[in-house]
């Protein structure tokens, strides 16, 4: 039995696998003012009661926030204090009583897509994660590309307007800045689930998202890119403008695929890639 954990600026989400079969998952909001103790107290609790019933063997994690690969540490959150340096491994292997391994959560996503989502059968695969923040994974031949310390796929800190207004990390004009759900609500006084429904302003978001996303296209010539998180739901609303959009920018003498689909695994990519992420334990 697998316990698989999606640690997310808006909800975390628990499951566990009895193979590739979920047999149990559960999802809560996350408290963004409760910070680490308020999550890990609900994680206690989720645990321990399904414990009566289950035995864990291993323990997958994907974190929103950078993450220290290597050293299986958390780096931070950039949406929910308290959790830099955090050893959340060792918190959640003693809580399950099995192992726990740990990355962020567009590497899991990737890994989840490209394994048993959107993505199967392609390499390489871009994941982006477009939701309270904006994260990215990167999946060729079987395994996740991390560079060289961890931070390989963050492509939601990408500077793709200098002017721009300034972002959580400090810079200016960030992807995540201008894209990202939690600073569209902010700026519109909207949630990005309503302003999706909007077709005047879907096709002006398009434009930023496609800058972000020809940064990708153009660096590492992707097979295939699948879109996750909240935004992302928004279906053909928002991914027939993105796709012309993306034929609009794309350099005219490139001649680099342009495919661009949802997460077919919808809300559970990170979950997914969690189970897998475990399984190399």
């Amino acid at each position: 039995m697998i316990l698989a954990i999606d640690i997310g600026g808006t909800k975390f989400t628990l499951a566990a696998f009895d193979g590739d079969r979920m047999l149990c998952r559960e999802s809560r909001a996350t408290d963004a003012a409760g910070g680490r103790p308020w999550m890990l107290e609900q994680i206690a609790e989720i645990v321990g009661r399904w414990r009566k019933e289950l035995q864990f063997e291993r323990c997958g994690i994907g974190f929103g926030g950078p993450v220290d690969f290597a050293a299986q540490r958390v780096v931070l959150s950039t949406h929910v204090s308290g959790w830099s340096g955090f050893d959340l491994c060792g918190f959640i292997s003693e809580l399950a009583g099995a192992p726990a391994v740990m990355d962020n959560d567009a590497n899991a996503g990737a890994v989840g897509e490209a394994e048993f989502g959107a993505g199967r059968g392609c390499s390489p695969l871009f994941y982006m994660t477009l939701s309270t923040g904006i994260g990215g994974g990167i999946y060729d031949t079987g395994r996740v590309w991390r560079g060289a310390d961890s931070y390989g796929g963050e492509i939601g800190h990408l500077t793709i307007r200098p002017d721009g207004p300034e972002c959580l990390c400090g810079a200016r004009g960030c992807f995540e800045r201008l894209c990202c759900g939690l600073w569209l609500q902010r700026d519109y006084g909207r949630p990005a689930k309503e302003l999706m429904q909007n077709a005047d302003f879907v096709d002006r978001y398009v434009i930023d998202l496609t800058l972000g996303l020809k940064a990708a296209i153009m660096l590492l010539n992707p097979q295939r890119i699948v879109i996750g998180g909240g935004i992302a739901k928004a279906g053909d609303r928002l991914f027939a403008p993105l796709r012309r959009e993306l034929r609009r920018q794309v350099t005219s003498w490139s001649a680099a695929r342009i495919d661009c689909a949802p997460a077919q695994l919808a809300d559970d990519s990170v979950l997914y890639g969690a189970l897998s992420l475990a399984r190399g334990l």
